[in-house]
């Protein structure tokens, strides 16, 4: 299934090991998830989480009609304008639920920012690889994409819409660094050991890394 190829390229992206696979935790049903969470924002991917005493119980949401198109238009065969929102969103939950879990195995919270952060350079990262492997060369748009025009929902207000705009703006950042390094020659290999240490950081320490360039 899709999501789990999705989650085993992040496995080998970031050297992950995560017992859980996101495919046991998928909810489809919109009126289920709105049961779950409610008052929540109508929104097309959500990850759902109840934290009590130390142990959580864990969903992901992803709207069933947005996975029928995904698998009548494979990004991982074909990633283009026709699927390249269906897929961003399903890598963004996919993105969220492995971050959650890995951190979780390891008795490390994490924030909703992390998890956005996270989210949005795994986006990146992911695209670029996929785009590139598919068509052999450098999306050279991808950073104008992602980050010079952002797309976030009307529905957001007060400090969940900072909060989007603020790790949107940090992985931009981070991911125009990774751009320039590539530029400059850095080879794969220096480029895959840079982001899993990222990955590994505390939100203050990854804040601190990217400031500093």
């Amino acid at each position: 299934m899709l999501l789990g190829k999705l989650q085993s390229l992040l496995h080998e992206l970031y050297a992950l090991e995560v017992a859980y696979g996101v495919d046991d935790f998928l909810i489809t049903d919109a009126r289920f998830a709105r049961a779950l969470d409610k008052g929540g924002r109508e929104v097309d991917e959500k990850l759902l989480i109840a934290e009590t005493d130390g142990e959580a119980e864990v969903a992901l949401f992803l709207e069933r009609e947005l996975l029928e198109r995904l698998t009548e238009h494979d990004p991982l065969t074909c990633l283009d304008d026709g699927n390249l929102a269906d897929f961003w969103a399903a890598l963004e939950g996919v993105s969220h639920f492995t971050y959650y879990a890995w951190n979780a195995e390891r008795d490390k919270s994490v924030t909703l920012f992390e998890l956005e952060l996270q989210a949005e350079v795994d986006k990146f990262v992911t695209t670029g690889l996929l785009l590139k492997q598919q068509s052999g060369r450098e999306p050279h748009e991808l950073h104008t994409w992602l980050f010079d025009k952002p797309q976030l929902d009307s529905e957001l207000q007060g400090a969940e819409r900072e909060r989007y705009r603020r790790a949107n703006r940090y992985a931009g950042k981070y991911c125009r660094r990774l751009g320039a390094a590539h530029a400059r020659g850095a080879d794969d290999e220096g480029i895959q050991i840079e982001l899993r240490r990222f990955y590994r950081l505390s939100q203050q320490s990854k804040l601190a890394h990217i400031d500093a360039y």
